[in-house]
């Protein structure tokens, strides 16, 4: 890179630092973060104080096996232990998936998360992208049944990272259905499921692991905790699959602070009903606001919202990349989609936060597409 091109865009959200020396701002320009797809109510309030006690821990190794925090989720999931698996954080999930299939064929759904073609890359996978046609974003099955043919495992986000989009429950039975024919495996990633918005028991698809065993879902505490810097992932399959990715899974892999924090987590109910309170209140809420500002918003299932200007906007020229300075600027920071393959910057993906957060950035929205 020479002196004189811009850093270039960052992978992930809530990586402020680049972005404000691309646009020539300084480190210190104030920024609510909307990138991040986080749950604003959260850590939950005792974390900090968990986590202090367990400090005294930190000089023993974990156990290997993890056996409390897998069967507190097999509990919660109503699962075998067996047929889960700790790791550090969903990323780790998703290149153990991988390498379960090193050498081999894979499909994905684009535009989705790109964590999926790096861990393919990273083991050898020969990768084929299958599109959402967008502006909507919504599977053909018979097209990706096609599409799938010759590959040996199916990569799924649901929901959908960054379009907020989610393949139906009878959709995807159907889709295991016709790859349980075929021989493919699926592997789902689930990370953003308890953040789902509407969908009752029809969301998570674990109660198909009984009947499915080459069903293998990925999940993450760290959307729904708010723990990004703890890593705290894991994965259910069958008791079979999980043992082919602990074979492939560095030994301690999960920290004993993280491990142990599993259990308290999911008890915390309380919690959980708060913040599915927060999603049925602020998710109408900000999806009409954003309706209101002349932007097409993908139909959003879960604690985001994927939106681009629409053509009277964008006649005025005011695209994507114009709004996403124009709330740079305005102390906003969104997700740009520039390394999202089939939305190449046209979009920007928006989280949802509490209410006061998401009216700053309904008001800065109004200064900047008037």
């Amino acid at each position: 890179m020479s002196l004189h091109e811009p850093p270039p865009w960052p992978s992930h959200g809530g990586q402020s630092a680049a972005l404000l020396k691309r646009y020539g701002l300084p480190a210190e320009h104030p920024l609510e973060d909307f990138s991040a797809n986080l749950n604003p109510l959260g850590p939950p309030d005792w974390v900090a104080e968990t986590l202090g006690r367990q400090f005294a821990a930190i000089n023993h190794y974990p156990a290997p096996d993890y056996a409390p925090a897998r069967e507190a989720l097999a509990a919660y999931h109503g699962v075998a232990a067996q047929q889960v698996l700790l790791t550090n954080g969903g990323a780790e999930a998703i290149f153990l998936a991988a390498a379960l299939h090193a050498g081999k064929r894979a499909g994905v759904l684009v535009p989705s998360f790109g964590e999926y073609a790096r861990a393919c890359s990273a083991f050898g996978v020969q990768l084929t992208p299958i599109a959402l046609p967008g502006p909507g974003f919504t599977l053909d099955l018979e097209a990706l049944m096609a599409a799938i043919r010759d590959i040996d495992v199916l990569f799924v986000c649901r929901p959908n990272n960054p379009t907020a989009t989610l393949i139906p429950f009878e959709q995807v039975q159907r889709l295991l259905a016709r790859t349980a024919e075929s021989g493919c495996q699926v592997v789902v990633d689930e990370a953003f499921i308890d953040l789902a918005v509407g969908l009752g028991e029809r969301a998570s698809l674990t109660p198909l692991l009984a009947e499915h065993p080459h069903l293998t879902l990925l999940r993450s505490m760290t959307k729904f905790y708010t723990l990004p810097g703890v890593r705290l992932g894991y994965v259910l399959a069958s008791a079979a699959n999980i043992d082919a990715l602990s074979a492939r899974q560095p030994p301690w892999s999960v920290n004993q602070m993280a491990a142990e924090l599993v259990a308290p987590l999911l008890a915390d109910t309380a919690f959980a009903e708060r913040t599915r309170s927060w999603l049925e209140r602020e998710h109408p809420f900000m999806s009409a606001a954003l309706a209101e500002k002349g932007l097409e918003i993908v139909p959003s299932t879960t604690n985001f919202f994927l939106v681009r200007p629409d053509n009277a906007l964008r006649e005025r020229g005011l695209t994507s990349n114009v709004l996403f300075e124009r709330l740079l600027r305005g102390n906003m920071l969104v997700r740009h989609t520039h390394n999202f393959p089939g939305l190449d910057g046209g979009w920007l993906r928006i989280a949802l936060r509490d209410r006061a957060a998401n009216q700053r950035l309904s008001k800065v929205f109004d200064d900047c597409v008037c």
